[in-house]
């Protein structure tokens, strides 16, 4: 069941993504600090952006789980 409600919730953020990627084509320009980057499609910048915060979640999840176990 648990793995189920997991397939749910990342199909619910895909297709989310996929949505708003199609209603905001238009290019962006991120700007920090000093820096900014090339003009790129908003979908795009929130497909990398949540892409990230998985892949981070994946890596940091179970170093958190070890150092919680120690306890």
């Amino acid at each position: 069941m648990a793995k189920f409600l997991t397939v749910l919730i990342i199909a619910f953020w895909i297709s989310a993504i996929a949505l708003i990627s199609v209603q905001n084509a238009a290019p962006v320009t991120l700007r920090f600090l000093f820096f900014q980057s090339v003009e790129l499609p908003m979908g795009l910048i929130l497909a990398f952006s949540a892409a990230l915060g998985m892949v981070g979640t994946a890596l940091v999840l179970p170093l958190w789980r070890s150092s919680s176990g120690s306890n």
